[in-house]
C-alpha cells in the first residue's frame, strides 16, 4: 500500500455522486475561462493602448489589476465555500466573472476597463478555490487522481494558450475589435457553463463545516497579500524600486496573521486558513512550496517569450503565440496521464517531471541564445515539446499529493491556500523574469537572442528548485511504505484529519 493510498476514516461514508464527472466538465471550463485571462491579454496590450488613448503604465493595470484581486481573495473564498456550500459560491462568482468580462469588453475608457477587470479578478479568485474543493468533495481514490490530473491538464493548458487564442481573435477581428472579443468570448461560455452548473453541482455544504467567519484573520491575510503582491504586480511600472518598503510591511501583517490564526484555533473557533495544515498535514507544505517555487518559472517565461518574439523579432501576436504550442500540448497530454498514475508512483511522478521540466527549457535556452531567428520556431519545437511533458507531470500530481489528505470539510481553504502560494510565485516570476531581460538587453547593447536565453535560463532554477523541496518529500513517503518512518507508526491520522480536529 503506497501512502496516497491511505485514506482517514471519514472517507468511509462516501457515495459518489452518478454526475460527478459533469460537472467536473463544467467546472473545468469555469477554470479554464479565469486562468485564461491571467495571459490571454499580454498580447493584447498595445492594441488596447492605442485604442483607449493611454499610456503603458495604465494598461498595465489591465493585467496588474486582475492578477492583484484574484490573488487576493482565494483563501478567503476558499473558506466561504466550505462554511457556505461551493455550489453556491461558485454560481455567484462565475454570474459576476461573466458580467464583469461583459463590462470590460464594452469599457469606453482606461479607467472603466481597470475597473472591470479588477472585478474580474475577484470572480476568478472566488472560483478558483471551489474547483478543486469540489474535486475533493466529488471523488475519492484514483477517480480523484484523474480528476485532479484533469485539473492540472486545465491549468497548463489554459496559461500556456492564452497568447495563441489572444493572438487567434486580434488576428480574426483586427486591432480594433480584437482586444474586445477577448473579453466577450467569455460571455456565452460564461452563461452555458452557469446553467450547466445550477443543474449538475451538489447542493448543501460538507458535514461538521462551522459557518464561523474569522473577519480579523480574513482582513489580515488581506492586507498582508497586498502588500506582498503590490511591487510585484507594478514590476513593470516601476513598483519594485518604488514601493519595495512595502514587502516588510506585508510580511509582518502576514506574521500577524499567523499569530492571530493560531489564537483562534486555541480558542476552538473556525479560522479562515488552519496553519497546522502546513505542520501536520502530509505533504501539504512541501506541496505548497513546490508549487510556489515552480510557478515562477513556469509563469515568467511566457513574458520573456512574447517580448522577445514581438518586440526583438517583430513577430505578430499569432506567430507569438503559435511558437509557445509545443509546450501547452506536452503539458496537457502528460497532466491527464500523470492523473492516473499518481496514485502509484507519487511524489517520484513530481521528481520525475521537474527533472523533464529543467531538461527542456534548459535546452531551450541554449536554442534561443545561439540559433539564427529564421530557424528558431521549428528548433525549440522539440525542447518546449520536452518541458511541457515534464510540466504535466508537476502540477496535477503536486495538487493531488498536497490536498490528498485535507478534510473534506476544509478542502476550499486550503486549495485557496495552495492557490495563493502559486500567485504568489507567478507574480515574483512575472516580475523579475522580463525585468531580467530588460537588464540583460541594456547590458548587451540589445542583443535580444543573449537575454532571452539568460531570463529563460535562470527561470529554470524555479525548476531546480522545486525539485530540491520535492526530493525529500519523495524519500519521505518512500520511508513510509516501508514502515521506517516513526511517523508512519503514529495513530491513523496524525498527518490527516485527526490532528486538525
Amino acid at each position: 500500500m503506497t501512502a496516497t493510498d491511505r485514506r482517514p476514516a471519514a472517507d468511509d461514508t462516501y457515495e459518489p455522486d452518478p454526475r460527478r464527472w459533469r460537472a467536473l466538465s463544467v467546472t473545468l471550463v469555469a477554470g479554464f475561462m479565469t486562468l485564461l485571462d491571467v495571459s490571454i491579454v499580454s498580447v493584447a496590450l498595445p492594441s488596447m493602448r492605442e485604442a483607449l488613448g493611454t499610456t503603458p503604465a495604465g494598461v498595465q493595470w489591465v493585467v496588474s489589476g486582475y492578477a492583484l484581486t484574484f490573488g487576493l481573495v482565494l483563501v478567503p473564498a476558499g473558506r466561504l465555500g466550505d462554511a457556505f456550500g461551493r455550489r453556491r459560491i461558485f454560481l455567484v462568482a462565475l454570474a459576476g466573472f461573466v458580467l464583469a468580462s461583459a463590462a470590460a469588453g464594452a469599457a469606453p475608457n482606461i479607467e472603466s476597463l481597470v475597473a472591470a477587470r479588477l472585478v474580474q479578478g475577484v470572480a476568478a479568485g472566488f472560483l478558483a478555490p471551489q474547483n478543486s474543493a469540489l474535486i475533493q468533495q466529488l471523488f475519492r481514490g484514483a477517480e480523484r487522481g484523474k480528476a485532479f490530473g484533469l485539473f492540472g491538464a486545465t491549468v497548463g493548458l489554459s496559461t500556456a494558450t492564452g497568447p495563441v487564442v489572444g493572438g487567434l481573435l486580434i488576428g480574426l477581428f483586427g486591432e480594433d475589435l480584437g482586444w474586445r472579443a477577448i473579453f466577450f468570448v467569455n460571455v456565452p461560455i460564461g452563461v452555458v457553463a452557469l446553467l450547466l452548473a445550477a443543474r449538475l453541482l451538489p447542493k448543501g455544504r460538507p458535514s461538521g463545516t462551522s459557518t464561523d467567519i474569522d473577519v480579523v484573520g480574513t482582513l489580515l491575510l488581506g492586507v498582508g497579500a497586498v502588500l506582498v503582491l503590490l511591487p510585484l504586480v507594478q514590476a513593470e511600472a516601476g513598483g519594485l524600486n518604488r514601493l519595495w518598503f512595502l514587502f516588510l510591511l506585508g510580511a509582518a501583517a502576514l506574521a500577524a496573521f499567523v499569530v492571530w490564526e493560531r489564537r483562534v484555533v486555541a480558542r476552538g473557533r473556525e479560522p479562515v486558513f488552519d496553519v497546522r495544515l502546513l505542520t501536520r498535514t502530509r505533504g501539504y507544505g512541501a506541496g505548497v512550496a513546490v508549487g510556489t517555487v515552480y510557478f515562477i518559472g513556469f509563469s515568467g517565461i511566457w513574458l520573456v517569450f512574447a517580448l522577445y518574439f514581438q518586440t526583438g523579432l517583430g513577430w505578430t501576436a499569432l506567430h507569438s503565440g503559435l511558437s509557445v504550442m509545443p509546450f501547452a500540448v506536452g503539458a496537457a497530454g502528460s497532466a491527464a496521464v500523470a492523473g492516473r498514475l499518481v496514485s502509484r508512483f507519487g511524489r517520484l511522478l513530481t521528481v520525475v517531471g521537474l527533472s523533464v521540466v529543467s531538461t527542456g527549457l534548459l535546452l531551450t535556452a541554449f536554442l534561443v541564445a545561439t540559433l539564427d531567428p529564421g530557424t528558431l520556431t521549428w528548433a525549440v519545437l522539440p525542447a518546449l515539446f520536452v518541458a511541457g511533458l515534464g510540466g504535466g507531470f508537476v502540477i496535477s500530481p503536486n495538487i493531488t499529493l498536497t490536498l490528498r489528505d485535507v478534510p473534506v470539510r476544509m478542502a476550499g481553504a486550503a486549495g485557496g491556500g495552495l492557490q495563493t502560494s502559486q500567485r504568489f510565485g507567478a507574480a515574483l516570476g512575472s516580475a523579475v523574469l522580463p525585468g531580467l531581460f530588460y537588464v540583460v538587453l541594456g547590458a548587451t547593447e540589445e542583443d535580444y537572442p543573449t537575454a532571452a536565453g539568460v531570463a529563460i535560463g535562470v527561470a529554470v532554477l524555479g525548476a531546480v528548485g522545486a525539485l530540491v523541496i520535492a526530493v525529500p518529500d519523495w524519500l519521505r513517503d518512500r520511508r513510509n511504505d516501508r514502515g521506517d518512518d516513526p511517523d508512519d507508526r503514529e495513530p491513523a491520522g496524525h498527518h490527516g484529519h485527526a490532528a486538525l480536529d
